[in-house]
């Protein structure tokens, strides 16, 4: 329910504000006065059109009419033009207390501590200081521009059924993924070493994150790619995207979105495919939930799949095992091991593909927890 309360035409109520407009004081001194508003009209020099607006607060009260008051009425023009100053900065704070209501339900939307924990915003318990905590980190003047649909991103999917939520923290996720990117020193991009590098970076789905993150950060850094991983951000659904900062730095970032081993190197492979693609006016987003659009966005996400699934698992080798239709514990771990890939990552392919129910040997696959420090 809105808080704004019209008294008249020249008075504004909003809450405990409230914004008189100098017409309201002139239309009680011609009531003083016991004359019309066009014989006063006639007694100012003015156009009784131009007073009725006056009157009415859709007209504001002018240095000339000011001036001319002050002479008919033995008052200083400062008077009357305070009058209008004042009702002017009631008005920008009644404007303000809106626009702040409405900050304050998108505020809601979004989980501070978040942000909070990894150091990019202050602690704070005050909602207005938390919102502009926000804007500023972000770089913008309202949170509700994180509503609109193509804000930072062209989503690789148009949402079937769009949630307001879910676009405000995905765009939420991918700026802070964006400005933490900004800071991370890389040398110019070279397409020919990323390639190169796909080999190894395929070998440390066997080993442990502490072990091959390192590695894989230097890779990234030394083909001109800002590599950030991310925690899951709640209601943003994203896995990773890439976005190119120019022409020699590139941002590929990744979320431990539901936290297990199989969807993250998959999605790092997927993005790893994006980044090649070099699509450098586009910023890709792989997130839940969405259903593809538009030839081109699906050309690209199909090249993504396509590369990501043959790099972790070769096509005709899946072919092969697959026609055994035995899919044990033992079966899996084997397969794994011939192709030298994590037995997670072999489930997950099993199960995408309906080979294996979502509920078994899932004790097969790591999970991975971004913790950032």
């Amino acid at each position: 329910m809105s808080k704004t309360k019209i008294i008249d035409a020249s008075r504004i109520e909003y809450g405990d504000i409230l914004a008189f407009h100098p017409g309201c004081y002139l239309k009680e001194l011609i009531d003083d006065m016991e004359i019309t508003q066009d014989e006063f009209a006639k007694r100012v020099g003015t156009s009784p059109k131009h007073l009725s607006n006056v009157l009415a607060g859709s007209a504001s009260l002018s240095e000339n009419l000011a001036m001319k008051l002050s002479i008919m009425l033995g008052t200083s023009a400062g008077l009357w033009l305070n009058l209008q100053a004042k009702y002017e900065e009631k008005c920008i704070e009644i404007e303000e207390e809106k626009k702040l209501e409405e900050e304050k339900e998108y505020a809601k939307m979004i989980q501070y501590k978040y942000f909070a924990a990894l150091g990019v915003v202050p602690e704070e318990r005050r909602v207005t200081e938390k919102i502009k905590n926000l804007c500023k980190y972000f770089k913008i003047s309202s949170l509700s521009l994180l509503s609109q649909e193509h804000f930072l991103v062209d989503f690789r999917n148009n949402i079937e059924n769009p949630n307001i939520k879910n676009r405000v923290n995905s765009n939420a996720w991918l700026q802070t993924a964006i400005n933490i990117g900004k800071e991370i020193d890389v040398a110019p991009y070279d397409k020919k070493k990323l390639e190169s590098k796909i080999p190894e970076i395929r070998t440390m789905t066997i080993k442990d994150p502490q072990v091959f993150y390192p590695r894989l950060n230097g890779i990234f850094k030394s083909c001109g790619v800002a590599f950030v991983t991310l925690p899951h951000l709640p209601s943003s659904g994203i896995h990773g995207a890439v976005k190119w900062y120019n022409d020699q730095k590139v941002l590929l970032a990744i979320s431990d979105r539901l936290k297990s081993s199989d969807i993250f190197w998959f999605s790092l492979f997927h993005e790893i495919k994006h980044v090649l693609q070099r699509r450098k006016t586009m910023t890709i987003v792989t997130e839940d939930s969405m259903s593809q659009t538009g030839n081109l966005i699906r050309k690209l996400e199909a090249e993504a799949d396509e590369f990501a699934r043959e790099t972790l698992i070769p096509r005709g080798k899946y072919l092969e095992y697959v026609q055994s239709r035995i899919f044990t514990e033992q079966s899996i771990k084997r397969f794994a091991e011939m192709i030298d890939v994590h037995p997670g990552i072999v489930l997950g392919r099993l199960q995408k593909d309906e080979y294996v129910h979502y509920s078994k040997f899932n004790y097969l696959k790591t999970k991975y927890t971004i913790i950032f420090t």
